[in-house]
């Protein structure tokens, strides 16, 4: 195991996915920081992904704790896929950790995790304050983000409405398109994401953007 644990810092990525494999078969929560710590610098998205299925493989009450230290880390990666791992755990101890300042960090994939966590823990009750505060995003970033935000906030259900109205008078037509977009796909999940934003385009370039009814 302990050579695993070294393979986990190969050169090779085959080498490093193979080390990764082995520790989650095989768990041992001596072990756990150092995935942790490799998630956070580990540049290979199919690597990672395996750190994080090993961590999956140990005892919440050892690796939820751990995890939420990163959180506070100041390597966006660390955040991002420390993050991505309690979505993936799925504990609802960590839900007070999943804070205003995660869900609108500064690094698209820190704050594109924090959406898909926070919508995987978040309380029963509590989904109109998350779809407040993920609607004050809208209209941010690339087509990936934008999407990442609109699926998030789909996932929440009709709690979404309120707040994709009231983003629809935003003074930003980016911001206006991204909610009529997240809306439509809200009413029809088969309506693509490109037509639905290039229709809510449409719309906000004609200058209404209040549904009928």
């Amino acid at each position: 195991m302990l050579k695993d644990l070294q393979c986990l810092e190969d050169s090779n990525s085959s080498v490093r996915l193979r080390a990764a494999l082995a520790v989650g078969t095989d768990p041992d929560p001596r072990f756990i920081g150092k995935l942790i710590e490799r998630c956070a610098v580990e540049p290979e998205f199919f690597v990672r992904d395996m750190l994080t299925w090993a961590l999956t493989r140990h005892p919440a009450s050892t690796t939820v704790p751990e995890l939420l230290g990163q959180l506070r880390s100041e390597r966006a990666q660390a955040r991002s896929q420390a993050l991505h791992t309690l979505s993936k755990i799925g504990d609802r101890q960590a839900w007070p950790a999943i804070t205003r300042a995660l869900l609108t960090d500064t690094e698209d994939e820190v704050a594109r995790s924090a959406w898909r966590a926070a919508v995987v823990l978040v309380p029963e009750g509590e989904e109109p304050e998350l779809a407040g505060v993920l609607a004050t995003q809208l209209g941010r970033g690339e087509r990936a983000t934008r999407l990442s935000l609109s699926r998030a906030l789909i996932a929440l259900g009709e709690v979404i409405t309120p707040a994709l109205r009231d983003a629809m008078t935003d003074p930003d037509p980016r911001v206006r398109a991204h909610a009529l977009a997240t809306e439509r796909l809200l009413r029809d999940p088969d309506a693509g994401f490109e037509s639905a934003i290039e229709e809510a385009k449409r719309v906000v370039a004609l200058g209404t953007t209040r549904r009928e009814g």
